[in-house]
């Protein structure tokens, strides 16, 4: 992206001494100074969404004092659509594009399909599919659930988080094609989706506790810690999840939860005690892991090794690109 900007006549790295000084190349020795590594796609970004000379001085400010660049811009980019990201927010990372594309994938597959071991839903009007059940759980600014609903007609989402802004967000992201509750993990969701749901996401925080003061200030100072705590070894969250899954799922089902490749192994067990069958989904390229649960259906189709198949993350396109 380049912009046509008028250039910085000053090399100095100093705060700028009037608002008509903030070029994009003054911007650029601003984060710089403070060691931003991409100063230079920050600055076009900055620039480009700041409204007025003063809103550009303003956001500047906030970027160099060490507020996450997406808390600056008010958005994240994730999947292709912007997201919607308020201060105190968890920030949508790129690695969990891959869980919204393999819930997408899922998704898809479910839409107007009969489930076994249950009635096949009412297809409602004629030639219509009937609609799949998704749930985003710990959906943080909603960012899987805007991209499953933007990418996908025929789903019944819901979501739900713990934290008011990140619900505010989330609320905001999906707009009118959603539910979005508050609340503890499953505690906050419509009892008639017991044992009707086709796809259950979960981004739960996966950080061991003791480790949270070894990631970087932006996440650590400005992030809150419900979403990045996962307990003495990182799985608590996950385990609770796992452990209510079944109730929710329809048969058939799939329970969708981001990890580590480090905690894979753990994750994986936890999904075969909650009585799924998992396999494991990984990308080199965005270092992200994602187990993936089935919920058998019942009868002699039901059967499976109760092991995790490992292979590569699906192609499937997501949002608007």
């Amino acid at each position: 992206m380049s912009l046509s900007l008028p250039s910085s006549s000053s090399s100095s790295s100093s705060a700028p001494s009037s608002l008509s000084s903030l070029s994009l190349p003054a911007v650029v020795l601003r984060l710089r100074a403070v060691g931003c590594v991409f100063a230079e796609d920050e600055a076009e970004l900055l620039v480009s969404t700041a409204r007025t000379p003063a809103e550009l001085a303003a956001m500047v400010e906030r970027r160099v004092a060490g507020l996450p660049l997406e808390h600056v811009l008010g958005w994240a980019e994730f999947a292709g659509l912007r997201i919607a990201v308020d201060g105190g927010v968890f920030v949508p990372r790129r690695r969990t594009e891959v869980l919204a594309r393999e819930a997408l994938a899922l998704a898809r597959l479910a839409v107007g399909a009969p489930r076994p071991g249950r009635p096949a839903r009412s297809a409602g009007p004629a030639g219509v599919p009937s609609r799949a059940v998704v749930v985003d759980l710990c959906c943080g600014s909603g960012a899987v659930g805007a991209v499953l609903a933007g990418s996908l007609e025929g789903i019944e989402l819901y979501a739900a988080d713990i934290e008011p802004a990140a619900v505010r967000c989330a609320r905001r992201n999906i707009g009118d094609r959603g539910l979005v509750y508050e609340g503890d993990l499953y505690d906050p969701l419509p009892a008639s989706l017991r044992g009707r749901v086709d796809v259950l996401v979960a981004n739960a925080p996966y950080v061991p506790t003791e480790a949270i003061e070894f990631l970087p200030p932006e996440a650590r100072i400005h992030e809150p810690r419900v979403a990045l705590d996962g307990g003495s070894d990182g799985l608590e969250i996950q385990r609770r999840v796992t452990a209510g899954a079944a109730e929710w799922l329809a048969p058939g089902g799939h329970l969708l939860v981001e990890t580590s490749e480090r905690q894979a192994p753990r994750t994986v067990a936890a999904f075969a005690r909650g009585g799924l069958v998992p396999r494991v989904v990984s990308c080199e390229d965005l270092d992200a892991t994602v187990v993936v649960g089935t919920l058998p259906a019942p009868g002699p189709a039901a059967g499976g090794s109760g092991g995790a198949v490992v292979r590569p993350a699906v192609g499937i396109p997501v949002g608007a690109r």
